[in-house]
């Protein structure tokens, strides 16, 4: 059975910082793309960040050189560092797992920033 868990969302005043982590299990983890979606209220889900099995990064424009995103293939975990938080980036955030033929979504955590 495959699982992914976040945890590391709250509630964090404008300017503050939140680390993310999403844990895999039932999946061969080293092989998959990782990602970072969220959901804010009344919009679609969009894609925050991606990490390949090999440790290339991306992010939308809107929060590059505020959220990092890496992984620890030992510990089977993605990670996000949301630093400079702004108002806009509240939102649900969901970990996504992806390889030929398989996609994998955790529960979400609910990140709010404001003050």
């Amino acid at each position: 059975q495959v699982q992914l868990v976040e945890s590391g969302g709250g509630l964090v005043q404008p300017g503050g910082s939140l680390r993310l982590s999403c844990t895999a299990s039932g999946i061969f983890f080293r092989v998959y793309t990782m990602a970072w979606y969220r959901q804010a209220p009344g919009k679609q889900r969009e894609l925050v960040a991606t990490i390949t099995r090999g440790g290339n990064t991306d992010c939308v424009d809107s929060v590059k050189g505020r959220f990092t995103i890496s992984r620890d293939n030992v510990k089977n975990s993605v990670y996000l560092q949301m630093n400079s938080l702004k108002a806009e980036d509240t939102a649900v955030y969901y970990c996504n797992a992806g390889y030929v033929g398989s996609d994998y979504w955790g529960q979400g955590t609910q990140v709010t920033v404001s003050s």
